[in-house]
C-alpha cells in the first residue's frame, strides 16, 4: 500500500504519525475521525465529549488547528485513506450475509447524538 502523503504533512504536539496514519497525539483516534466530525459541524466540545480519551479540550483544538492550517494536505491524506479502504474492500470482500447483518444493525441502532 502506498503512503506518499504521510511524509509530506508535518506534525505537531497534537497530531502524530503512527502505523502509516495520522492520529490525535497519544490516542488511537485517527485524524480522519476529527476531520469528518469537524467538517460536519460538530464543535470541539462535542468532539471531546464523544471521544474523552483524547484527554483534553485543548488537544481537540490543537488537532482542529492542524486541520485548518493544512487543508490541502489533509484532503490528500483523506483521499489516500479512502483509496486504501477501497483496496482493502476489493481484496477482502464481505459476504452478502455479512452485508445484510450490517444493514439490519444500522436500521435497528439508536440514532447517534449530534
Amino acid at each position: 500500500m502506498k503512503m506518499s502523503r504521510i511524509e509530506m504533512m508535518p506534525t505537531n504536539e497534537y497530531v502524530e504519525v503512527r502505523n502509516g496514519g495520522y492520529y490525535v497525539a497519544g490516542t488511537r483516534i485517527g485524524l480522519d475521525v476529527l476531520v469528518y466530525d469537524f467538517r460536519r459541524g460538530r464543535s470541539a466540545e462535542a468532539i471531546f465529549e464523544a471521544y474523552p480519551s483524547i484527554g483534553s479540550l485543548a488537544k481537540v483544538y490543537g488537532a482542529i488547528t492542524f486541520i485548518l492550517e493544512h487543508p490541502d494536505a489533509v484532503d490528500a491524506y483523506l483521499k489516500d485513506q479512502d483509496r486504501i479502504l477501497e483496496d482493502l474492500k476489493a481484496q477482502y470482500p464481505m459476504s452478502h450475509d455479512m452485508i445484510d447483518r450490517f444493514e439490519r444493525a444500522k436500521k435497528e441502532a439508536p440514532p447517534r447524538p449530534a
